[in-house]
């Protein structure tokens, strides 16, 4: 396949599913960009910069929280006004079957490639599970999990957005970018096709 056409325009809207959430990051729903900028610098700041801890935000959170409805109800008793409109707590045998299968999934095909390096001593997916695993310790290295959260939420509310408004600009280098990579990685397949691999094949013949 060739490069595609950087005079194309891409409907970021539709890319991205079309629905509340795609409003949300092309921010036409400012509301709801604003809150979620808003509440997620706040976490930062808390347990980044004031050092706050996360056990205790969460405890203090849910004290809050069964403070203010425990008098709710109290209040709504005397008062004979309604109790407050709380969904049943109750978990669907159809989410929990749908986590099962997520779970099952990730954990099939980390052993698939367990299996590869193993047993096939595929060297190719040994060279790439090794590489990401660098590049993740490495990014760990440099930021921890939160503040890596938190620029992933700048980065998907910025991103989708600039690239709708400027993708005619932005096509052009990422078609160059993609080429130069398409390049790369064939000079690595030859490289590593010349490399000597053992087959599951050449011990079935020993």
């Amino acid at each position: 396949m060739g490069d595609p056409d950087p005079r194309r325009r891409v409907s970021v809207h539709h890319a991205l599913g079309g629905g509340f959430v795609a409003d949300l990051l092309l921010w036409k729903r400012w509301g709801g960009g604003v809150i979620v900028l808003t509440a997620a610098t706040s976490l930062w700041f808390l347990f980044e910069v004031a050092g706050y801890n996360v056990i205790s935000f969460a405890s203090n959170v849910f004290l809050l929280l069964v403070f203010i409805l425990f008098l709710w109800a109290k209040s709504a008793t005397l008062l004979g006004r309604p109790l407050p409109p709380l969904p049943d707590f109750e978990i669907s045998e159809e989410s929990v079957s749908k986590l099962a299968e997520v779970v099952q999934k990730g954990a099939n095909s980390v052993l698939s490639i367990a299996h590869e390096i193993t047993i096939g001593q595929n060297l190719r997916v040994f060279l790439q599970v090794a590489c990401g695993l660098w590049i993740v310790s490495s990014i760990g290295c440099l930021v921890n999990c939160l503040t890596l959260a938190y620029i992933g939420v700048l980065l998907a509310l910025s991103v989708p957005y600039l690239y709708d408004r400027y993708q005619d600009h932005i096509n052009p280098k990422l078609c160059i970018a993609n080429s130069m990579i398409q390049k790369q990685c064939k000079n690595m397949n030859i490289l590593l096709k010349k490399m000597p691999l053992s087959s599951n094949k050449e011990k079935k013949t020993q």
